[in-house]
């Protein structure tokens, strides 16, 4: 009896300890920076999980032919930042600039993409 109460101890111990550091993985910040476009689409969506989601229209790619190519970029908002929530509701259809970080992993609840936009500036036309 004692020994199988030592093995459910361990394997306790490593599972909490497995959690710990997938969480410390997944919130380490693999890249950060900025990207301007036109906002397309900024809303709050989910079954179980209400995350706030938004698009990006980065600017046209031309190909040989002549034609323009969209260049969207999704990205997701936490719900603590209200101020960027309310910057980004307000400024629907206009150019933009997201300052963002981009994480390792994202859980359920934080969004539906890895990048993370935590502060939107106007750019002047």
């Amino acid at each position: 009896m004692k020994i199988l109460r030592k093995i459910l101890m361990y394997i306790i111990l490593l599972f909490v300890l497995f959690c710990i550091g997938y969480y410390a993985f997944a919130n380490y910040t693999y890249s950060e920076g900025s990207r301007s476009g036109m906002l397309l689409k900024f809303s709050n969506k989910g079954y179980l999980f209400k995350t706030w989601e938004g698009e990006l229209n980065l600017g046209g790619m031309t190909q040989a032919e002549g034609t323009m190519l969209n260049n969207i970029w999704t990205f997701s908002v936490r719900d603590g930042e209200t101020e960027t929530i309310t910057d980004l509701q307000k400024y629907e259809g206009k150019r933009i600039r997201l300052s963002y970080k981009e994480k390792m992993r994202h859980f359920p609840w934080q969004g539906e993409t890895n990048y993370f936009v935590y502060k939107v500036e106007t750019i002047q036309q």
